[in-house]
């Protein structure tokens, strides 16, 4: 039986530049480094992982999960990131029950900025 998600990985090629992005950029607080190929960060609800330790797994914004990151402001988040050079590939829009945008990590992979309205 299914108790939880035990985590959400995203493959990458370059862990230290990728933890630099979720911890600097992002400011996500490294919860484990299992020698410098998997780092998590764990969140309210679970673990976000990024790890080069499955080498055929490449990142990727087209296929693959997709994770979202509950956040206050989804305009001033896309922003800032930016103005920081990360590449924005879905605008900020809204739907009935959220807003949400698309940015890309500096490995490929996507993520979504969320924010419940409803």
């Amino acid at each position: 039986m299914i108790e939880r998600i035990a985590f959400t990985l995203y493959p990458v090629k370059d862990v230290a530049r990728a933890r630099a992005f979720y911890e600097g950029t992002l400011g996500l607080a490294v919860s484990s480094d299992f020698g410098g190929h998997w780092i998590e960060f764990e969140l309210a609800g679970g673990v976000f992982a990024i790890s080069d330790m499955i080498p055929d797994l490449g990142p990727s914004a087209e296929r693959g999960g997709k994770i979202a990151f509950e956040v206050d402001d989804v305009d001033a988040l896309t922003e800032r990131l930016r103005a920081s050079g990360v590449p924005v590939v879905v605008e900020p829009f809204s739907t009935p029950v959220c807003r949400m945008s698309v940015v890309l990590d500096p490995e490929g992979n996507s993520l979504t900025l969320h924010h419940v309205t409803a």
